[in-house]
């Protein structure tokens, strides 16, 4: 869902989508991601790092069967906010030492990334099971979107009125009322 609403002093935009909680939504995550960023006129990084870190957690230790996790990217005046929410409001996310001499795991740093990234994050607990996990950035002022459209773009075709010439690939008419088509 895209949409765009007016807000006295500012401009608010924001998108939102629902994926399935595996690899390929983290993966779409990132990739629609991108393309609202750059359909509004923003730079992509360190923005699209980051929603691949947070939908790529909700995908891994988010997941609840026939659930889904939420991407949501909000613009209001000079901060873009990335809030990605999963149904595993139970399981917390920490962020792990970033220490050189300790260990190295195979996974754990994506926090540590986004802490490094965002100007901003944390967590917030929602409604049961749901927690959303935040990271907010800062934009210049020379890249706050200034376009005034009322979405980032189009999602369908513009709409036309009718002419009454019929396009090639719609069916033939119905018969009037009470007659059926013959073969005669």
């Amino acid at each position: 869902m895209n949409q765009k609403l007016a807000q006295p002093g500012g401009r608010v935009r924001n998108f939102s989508l629902l994926l399935s909680p595996t690899p390929r939504g983290a993966r779409l995550a990132r990739l629609l991601a991108t393309e609202q960023l750059r359909a509004w006129g923003l730079p992509l990084d360190p923005a699209a790092h980051i929603v691949a870190e947070l939908a790529n957690n909700a995908a891994t230790h988010g997941r609840v069967p026939g659930r889904n996790f939420q991407l949501l990217l909000y613009v209001v005046g000079d901060t873009l906010r990335v809030e990605v929410t999963d149904t595993r409001g139970d399981r917390l996310p920490c962020l792990r030492s970033t220490d050189p001499t300790a260990p190295a795991d195979e996974s754990g740093r994506g926090l540590a990334l986004v802490a490094a990234l965002a100007d901003r994050w944390g967590v917030a607990p929602g409604l049961p099971p749901r927690k959303t996990v935040w990271a907010e950035l800062t934009l210049p002022p020379q890249e706050t979107p200034e376009r005034d459209e009322a979405s980032s773009g189009p999602t369908r075709a513009p709409y036309e009125p009718p002419t009454g010439e019929k396009a090639t690939h719609q069916a033939p008419p119905l018969p009037p009322a009470g007659r059926g088509h013959s073969g005669e």
